[in-house]
């Protein structure tokens, strides 16, 4: 009888408790460490092509290139590795210039006439940068161009990765133009510009254009996502138009409104957020 009782205790023995059973387990683990392991330090860093990103100076992409040819140095060692990561001490170099992560801005400008879209000029022309030069401690650069008389948005941020994605047109970017022409547009021509239009041997991608309602048919709204250098103007002048003022009144959703001439604002969080999933 003894050894029944012996063999059922065996037995409820092996069987009861399991709470007890994990707790066994857990008695015989290794302790854990307070020190961080090195794989959980480098968690913690950031890819070298997003810091160089996040400093403004270019996309990810272009800076897997400037990696790869061997632009930038980190604590004074030539990197080429692409998923180098970089932690909250190292001292990162871009061309032997020293550079941080910065916080995103992004600043809206509506660019008035007589202004040039680049950050200096040799010549001592008026510049974009002037309007803007107190909106930020952050190096902010533009989105794009508009050409010294042309009007209208213009975006500036330090974000690499937007702007490259906001300038290339795959990414359809909706771009919105007022045109005033020297003339009338026939409808001949209306109807032209509705169909296929080659310019420079290459097609113009041209989305909507119509006649500005309430007005003579001098004013014209045309829509595009191309972004080569003064295409709305070469395209009424491919047809015998001369454009005697252009204003661009919507880039990206975003628009004019409450933005008087010559003046700028920082875009709203729900406006980022927008571009951003673009």
């Amino acid at each position: 009888m003894n050894s029944k009782n012996s063999s059922r205790g065996r037995q409820a023995g092996r069987n009861s408790n399991p709470q007890g059973k994990n707790q066994f387990k857990k008695d015989f683990r290794k302790p854990k460490s307070n020190k961080p392991t090195q794989k959980k330090t480098e968690d913690r860093g950031i890819r070298l092509n997003k810091f160089i990103s996040n400093s403004g100076i270019c996309s990810r992409r272009e800076a897997d290139t400037y990696i790869e040819h061997g632009s930038v140095s980190v604590n004074g060692k030539l990197v080429t590795e692409m998923g180098y990561k970089v932690q909250p001490t190292d001292e990162v170099r871009f061309d032997g210039t020293l550079i941080s992560m910065e916080q995103k801005r992004y600043v809206l400008l509506n660019k008035p006439k007589n202004y040039i879209t680049t950050m200096e000029d040799d010549r001592g022309r008026k510049t974009v940068m002037e309007l803007v030069g107190n909106a930020t401690r952050e190096r902010i650069y533009p989105v794009g161009r508009l050409d010294r008389n042309t009007t209208g948005l213009l975006l500036f941020t330090n974000d690499g990765e937007l702007a490259k994605k906001l300038t290339h047109p795959k990414h359809n970017v909706r771009k919105l133009y007022h045109a005033s022409l020297d003339k009338k547009l026939t409808i001949a021509d209306l109807e032209k510009l509705r169909g296929d239009v080659i310019i420079e041997g290459r097609k113009v991608f041209i989305d909507a254009v119509s006649y500005v309602e309430g007005e003579k048919k001098t004013e014209v709204g045309i829509e595009i996502h191309s972004g080569r250098n003064r295409i709305v103007r070469k395209i009424f002048e491919h047809y015998g138009y001369h454009v005697k003022k252009l204003d661009r009144v919507i880039f990206a959703g975003l628009t004019k409104k409450n933005l008087p001439r010559g003046r700028w604002r920082e875009l709203t969080q729900q406006e980022i957020n927008t571009l951003q999933m673009l």
